[in-house]
């Protein structure tokens, strides 16, 4: 069974644009694995939670981890990218399931510091910390690639 690529970090980390480039990449270099996106932008999309509170976060959290356990049981790689700001969440969906915790992060200004989470609770251990403000997007695939296998 395929791992579960689950980025996290800040909004403006570089979640969505990571998420979109390693699809491509998978679905290129890869065409036997099939490869799946849930986006936290998307999930806004089908669900009716816009709320943006801890328990709000959690719900919407929750789906997405439901919907990719569902998807990895029909054998495809998800690649997840959401804020995912809770750790107790993440490192339970990490211990049911093979998953390459990606942890984003940056100095540059990209625009989006309104929407930080101010109770964001950055991985500590077993999972890829990368900077994406002194990587270019190839330099941080090559790196999760070289994790991921």
């Amino acid at each position: 069974m395929n791992k579960i690529i689950w980025f996290t970090g800040q909004p403006g980390s570089g979640k969505t644009t990571l998420n979109e480039a390693l699809v491509k990449k998978f679905n290129k270099d890869y065409p036997n694995i099939l490869t799946i996106s849930v986006d936290g932008d998307d999930l806004r999309d089908i669900t009716t939670n816009k709320d943006y509170s801890e328990n709000g976060r959690r719900l919407n959290i929750n789906i997405a981890m439901n919907i990719t356990k569902f998807l990895q049981s029909k054998n495809y790689l998800v690649i997840a990218s959401l804020v995912s700001p809770y750790k107790d969440l993440r490192d339970s969906l990490k211990k049911e399931r093979s998953v390459l915790e990606v942890y984003l992060f940056t100095n540059e200004k990209r625009g989006k510091e309104d929407f930080f989470v101010e109770n964001y609770e950055s991985p500590t251990e077993n999972c890829l910390k990368l900077n994406t403000g002194n990587k270019t997007i190839e330099e941080c695939i090559d790196e999760i690639l070289s994790v991921y296998w």
